[in-house]
């Protein structure tokens, strides 16, 4: 290995902080199941998800790791958390969840998903909280099964993943699901998709669809769109997460608040209008980052400076980058330990409304 790639300390064994991993993914079987039955089937017309999926409900050691600890609820997955020095898991559906499918089709997979994950939940209540997963093209639906997640199975927010069959969710049609987060004072989970179909062709040779760079330029993408188009304004109170350090979002502030206020007071787009504050302090004020699947230091304390020590938090993105020693490198930050505190354990506790345990 390269001298310059970052060392791992050891993992503080006493920290003076619960550590709670915020992104941390699940699905269960008979949504794994219907993934095989369409690859198989040569049924679903999303490149990236194909290329993606086609391996991960194959046969390799690999693939069958990660099935075996995507599906649980119980040892597999507490074992890896105590191996990792993990207290508590904020769990959600793994992309894409259930927007693989039409709208019919995902409500009802949302509906018995959320129900199999609130009675996980149940069972281990000092161990996990999750997200409800919903069915964003259905308009009608959808804000109704977050509503349920939340005030009746007791899930904390909601888990958008990526875009849906190739649609963003800026068509203000789509808005009556944040509309209901706002009310219920719940955050929605923006989690990274493969890149839409009119978009993934060019990641496709080199494998550089998913969580090498696909990812975050499919998610950051959503988030401006969503941004751009006015969201925060109709919707002022309107939190929304981005993991993997803010999908690059956050190195780009200046540039995105500088452009962005160009392009908007010159009329150069019919579809970008000027809006009621600038792009800065939208991506601070409207937006938690997560450290998922970034076990370095820099890029995390990056956000934490320039964000906001009450902005970022922890997340391991278990099980698609299980790395135990990751933990021990953001133990190790050279932070003020408030700033740590409120890193891996007070940020979650207060905008996933976590009590002590």
């Amino acid at each position: 290995m390269s001298e310059r790639y970052p060392a791992f300390p050891p993992r503080n064994p006493n920290p003076p902080y619960k550590r709670i991993a915020t992104e941390e993914a699940w699905l269960p079987p008979n949504i794994l199941d219907l993934y095989r039955k369409e690859i198989a089937e040569k049924n679903i017309d999303d490149p990236g998800f194909n290329a993606l999926w086609t391996f991960f409900v194959g046969d390799s050691e690999l693939a069958r790791g990660h099935q075996k600890r995507i599906q649980s609820l119980g040892e597999e997955r507490l074992s890896d958390m105590d191996a990792s020095g993990i207290d508590m898991a904020v769990l959600s559906l793994g992309s894409p969840g259930v927007q693989l499918f039409d709208a019919a089709t995902a409500t009802s997979l949302a509906r018995e998903a959320n129900d199999q994950l609130a009675e996980g939940i149940a069972k281990h209540p000092d161990r996990y909280v999750g997200l409800a997963a919903f069915s964003p093209l259905d308009t009608e639906n959808g804000p109704k099964e977050l509503e349920r997640g939340v005030t009746r199975l007791g899930l904390r927010g909601g888990i958008l993943n990526g875009h849906t069959l190739g649609t963003y969710l800026d068509d203000e049609k789509y808005w009556g699901l944040f509309e209901a987060a706002e009310a219920l004072d719940v955050p929605i989970y923006l989690h990274p998709n493969t890149p839409s179909p009119q978009m993934v062709e060019p990641f496709l040779p080199r494998a550089l669809d998913a969580a090498v760079y696909g990812f975050a330029c499919d998610t950051g993408l959503h988030a401006l769109r969503l941004m751009v188009a006015g969201i925060f304004d109709r919707f002022p109170k309107l939190q929304i997460i981005l993991g993997h350090c803010g999908e690059a979002l956050p190195y780009w502030l200046y540039r995105i608040d500088f452009m962005h206020t160009r392009i908007a007071s010159t009329g150069r787009h019919p579809n970008v209008k000027p809006l009621k504050r600038r792009a800065w302090d939208y991506l601070i004020d409207n937006f938690h980052y997560t450290s998922s699947g970034v076990g370095w230091e820099p890029p995390v304390k990056f956000v934490i400076d320039n964000i906001g020590t009450d902005r970022m938090m922890y997340a391991m993105d278990y099980p698609w980058q299980f790395v135990k020693e990751e933990v021990g490198a953001l133990d190790a930050m050279d932070i003020a330990d408030d700033a740590k505190k409120a890193f891996f354990e007070d940020n979650a506790r207060r905008l996933f409304k976590i009590g002590d345990t």
